[in-house]
């Protein structure tokens, strides 16, 4: 029987003070995999604990690592590249990032695996980890013409090669550059500015080179290979999408500050802070040490009297993708219509996140209004009602916090899928003030 956690959220005024998230899914997914292809230990240290991460675990053991896990840490002996052929599906649950970049793992060694997942992640597009996997010489395959998954791929000897038509997602990126570790040759992909950096920050803690130089449409990453990797020991910085939720409630409560330790401030993951900053919020950063390659610190985010709208560029996009919900739950209380465009790539997550954000907005009496890319969202009151998360834990988490600004109760009708990203985010809600009752059904 599916397990169904319902949400009831009250009214309620954000405490200032601090709040704790967990490490960044992101990096955690990406140093697993690293340590899955090394040799020797790797131990990563704050570790994201949800669900996503687990498959990403789980599909390491499968195909060799010896993994042991305690709180918020894992210890792993890596596999030298010699992977071991899975004698069962690998299920990645509803983890995007570990199937499409097992898929960039998988492309260079000698076996065959079938990479699926849940309904959400099965309705989600994988051709185009498909096309530049192939033009490297992997063979893949995927159902409803190479569209979706299960995908199966069919391992061997890869070419390196240049891709020159910048990407957007971060994920297909780097599942070209774990195949390129193995290829034969000098592999490069070009991405989008802004696009999220932390494959080329985190291998050369594993002794790969990542060269990287500005193009006039993007930025070129290039590793040449094949490139053994070597175990290592690294700490996971907080993860920014996560402590989105949180900056967002105190940036709309007037007066309030919420302070954040060992936060990542990686550049390329600050564009909902920059974007909190012209909508009239507090920012105060403060830098520490670098951790897992990535620049960390603290981020304290204080409340002004009033929030104003924003107009947010297309090109800031990739650097916030993932603090969208946040956003649009932060616009609908700014004075006027915040904007939002070249946002395409949400139609693609979880759950189709601008139809979804328009949607439960608008039921819960907000002006939303989607557009092929983007949002318009008038802020104004909120009154109380039901919000439909569609298996989406950020929609589930970008609510809750909405919720407290309402004026009346706003019931979730599932918040289970929390857990693939932040198990304890209730918690930290009530830490903060939050009113938040939770029903479980069958």
């Amino acid at each position: 029987m599916t397990r169904v956690l319902r949400w009831i959220v009250s009214p309620a005024r954000f405490h200032s003070g601090t709040a704790r998230v967990p490490g960044d899914k992101s990096i955690t997914h990406r140093a697993i995999l690293c340590g899955l292809l090394a040799a020797g230990e790797t131990v990563v240290n704050g570790a994201n604990p949800g669900d996503d991460t687990r498959a990403t675990i789980r599909a390491a053991r499968l195909l060799g690592a010896e993994i042991a896990e305690s709180s918020d840490r894992i210890r792993m002996i890596g596999t030298g590249g010699e992977l071991r052929e899975p004698d069962r599906v690998i299920d990645c649950g509803n983890s995007g990032t570990s199937l499409r970049l097992l898929a960039g793992v998988l492309a260079s060694r000698g076996m065959f695996a079938v990479l699926t997942g849940d309904d959400s992640l099965r309705s989600r597009p994988v051709d185009r980890i498909i096309q530049p996997l192939r033009a490297m010489g992997a063979h893949l395959h995927a159902r409803a013409h190479d569209r979706l998954p299960p995908l199966m791929i069919h391992g061997g000897e890869l070419e390196a090669h240049a891709f020159t038509e910048p990407t957007g997602s971060a994920q297909v990126a780097s599942a070209i550059l774990f195949a390129g570790l193995s290829a034969r040759g000098t592999t490069s992909v070009r991405v989008k500015p802004g696009v999220r950096d932390h494959t080329v920050r985190m291998l050369p803690a594993f002794g790969a080179r990542v060269e990287v130089s500005e193009r006039e449409d993007g930025v070129d990453w290039r590793v040449s290979g094949p490139k053994m990797l070597s175990g290592t020991s690294l700490r996971v910085p907080g993860d920014p999408s996560a402590a989105a939720f949180f900056m967002a409630a105190a940036a709309a409560t007037p007066g309030a500050r919420l302070t954040l330790e060992g936060i990542s401030l990686n550049p390329t993951r600050l564009g909902f802070v920059e974007t909190l900053k012209e909508m009239g919020a507090g920012i105060e950063i403060r830098n520490g040490e670098d951790q897992a390659g990535e620049p960390a610190g603290s981020l304290e985010v204080s409340g002004p009297g009033e929030l104003r709208a924003v107009e947010v560029p297309a090109d800031r996009v990739p650097s916030m993708v993932d603090e969208i919900p946040a956003w649009a739950a932060l616009a609908a209380r700014a004075r006027g219509t915040s904007r939002l465009s070249g946002a395409a790539e949400l139609r693609l997550k979880e759950s189709d996140r601008l139809k979804s954000m328009a949607a439960n907005l608008r039921s819960l009496g907000v002006t939303a209004e989607e557009s092929a890319d983007g949002l318009a969202i008038t802020g104004g009151p909120v009154r109380g009602g039901t919000v439909r998360a569609g298996g989406d834990h950020r929609i589930a988490m970008a609510f809750a916090v909405l919720a407290a600004q309402a004026e009346g109760p706003v019931e979730i009708d599932d918040a289970s899928m929390v857990a693939t990203s932040f198990p304890e985010f209730a918690t930290v809600l009530r830490e903060r003030g939050g009113q938040l009752e939770e029903q479980e059904a069958g």
